[in-house]
């Protein structure tokens, strides 16, 4: 809600009857804990998403290395 900037961190607190100034220190604390470097664990999803890309871009790979190998070949040809 607040981290994605939907509601304010009073508007939160109030709901959820806790001090602002402390849900504000959580937020703050997760904006520099994610600023270091440290991620959500990824859910099943988009696991799976991941791997799909890695997939497609091995194989892109594969096609590149094929191409300008039939690239220089040709171009060879035509010396």
């Amino acid at each position: 809600m607040v981290l994605e900037g939907e509601r304010t961190v009073a508007s939160v607190a109030r709901e959820f009857d806790i001090n602002a100034s402390t849900l504000g220190s959580w937020v703050n604390r997760h904006r520099i804990v994610s600023a270091q470097g440290e991620q959500r664990p990824v859910s099943g999803p988009e696991r799976a998403r991941i791997r799909e890309l890695e997939r497609e871009n091995a194989e892109l790979r594969e096609k590149l290395i094929f191409l300008k190998k039939a690239a220089a070949f040709f171009a060879s040809e035509n010396r």
